[in-house]
């Protein structure tokens, strides 16, 4: 008796927890619809999906890399490098360090406001990231189950040499921790897919064996959206047919992370299409000029597929936008021209129309 009224009060507190947290916070209400729009884009029978997040940062904003890989009982779980998980002593206390590379539920990394991390998961990374930043999901299908678990496979493994503090494996050299300029996001999902899934053409760098200054790393490190394009070259090569979505960012969250230095609620952070390490790399957001920018994200709109919003009235998902998406080959031939047009005429200074379409556009 004493156990279930333990059990019904504790019920009863979450449900008061959440209907107390604002709407886009943690604890508080999931968006209505949810449901509905997943099983609509579940149902069109993508095997797996690059999850590209944009920029929240005014220069330098490279984004961030999951991958989703759908299993036999026809669920999404995501993939992602845990941004903690690099022995720092500051972040055990309150901040998920269990694992390099966390899993959980595609929609639950999209819109989820409570977490099946447990409490020290990180909101608008770990879970809920469209309070946060928008997403592009590119899909791909006809991806055979066999390939997908030997990515899955070799991502646990990474987790494995987390826990053993493996060093100098074939994807690291030094001690397996993540670190923003090596062992990043986009390393960790290509290395699955380089010696995991057996693409042996895949670029993968490594940190230069002596940096003499940080800049050096950075500009040698894998970044989300580079290493997305090259895996979109790659898995054409292998006949995958792809698309994609865009999961806009909510722009009216309010809540602040109380571990960030300078308080800015989620709803006013930028929300920049990530950029490779170039000339645009600490630009403001919206100036987009560099050659490699522009294909990249001429590219993406060009295989584009839905757009997905959260309507700030009703706090409801909704598929807003359904268009025809280019096949892969002509949507990176037409990148390719309309960003070699587009980045001459921004580099004379002109006033001109741009040929291409971005992303977010």
């Amino acid at each position: 008796m004493m156990k279930s009224v333990f059990l019904a009060g504790a019920i009863a507190a979450t449900i008061l927890r959440a209907a107390a947290a604002d709407f886009a916070t943690p604890g508080g209400p999931a968006p209505a619809n949810l449901d509905e729009v997943a099983r609509t884009l579940d149902a069109e029978g993508s095997a797996m999906e690059l999850l590209l997040s944009f920029g929240t940062s005014k220069g330098g904003s490279a984004g961030h890399l999951a991958l989703a890989l759908r299993e036999p009982s026809g669920t999404e779980q995501v993939h992602s490098a845990n941004f903690y998980a690099d022995r720092d002593p500051a972040h055990e206390r309150d901040r998920y360090t269990e694992a390099l590379i966390v899993s959980v539920p595609k929609w639950e990394y999209l819109y989820g406001t409570t977490s099946s991390l447990g409490p020290k998961a990180s909101f608008g990374l770990d879970y809920g990231e469209v309070y946060k930043r928008s997403v592009i999901g590119v899909r791909v299908y006809g991806v055979p189950p066999a390939e997908r678990e030997a990515l899955a496979a070799y991502l646990e493994r990474m987790n494995a040499d987390f826990r053993e503090r493996a060093r100098d494996t074939e994807y690291q050299r030094g001690e397996v921790k993540y670190s923003y300029t090596d062992l990043n996001c986009a390393k960790t999902i290509g290395s699955a897919f380089r010696y995991g899934a057996g693409y042996s053409g895949l670029e993968v760098r490594g940190a230069p064996l002596i940096a003499l200054r940080k800049a050096k790393a950075a500009l040698n490190a894998n970044t989300p959206s580079e290493m997305a394009v090259n895996l979109m070259r790659e898995l054409d090569a292998r006949g995958y047919r792809m698309d994609a979505v865009l999961y806009r960012k909510y722009p009216g969250s309010p809540y602040v992370d109380p571990h960030d230095e300078e308080p800015i609620a989620f709803g006013k952070l930028p929300n920049r299409i990530p950029s490779v390490v170039s000339l645009d790399f600490r630009n403001d957001d919206g100036h987009f000029e560099d050659y490699d920018n522009l294909f990249a994200s001429y590219l993406l709109h060009n295989v584009g597929r839905h757009l997905v919003v959260v309507d700030p009235q009703a706090q409801a998902v909704r598929i807003e936008l359904t268009r025809t998406p280019m096949a892969y080959g002509d949507a990176a031939q037409r990148a390719a021209k309309d960003a070699e047009a587009d980045s001459k005429g921004f580099l004379r200074r002109l006033l001109f129309r741009p040929r291409g379409s971005k992303v977010d556009e």
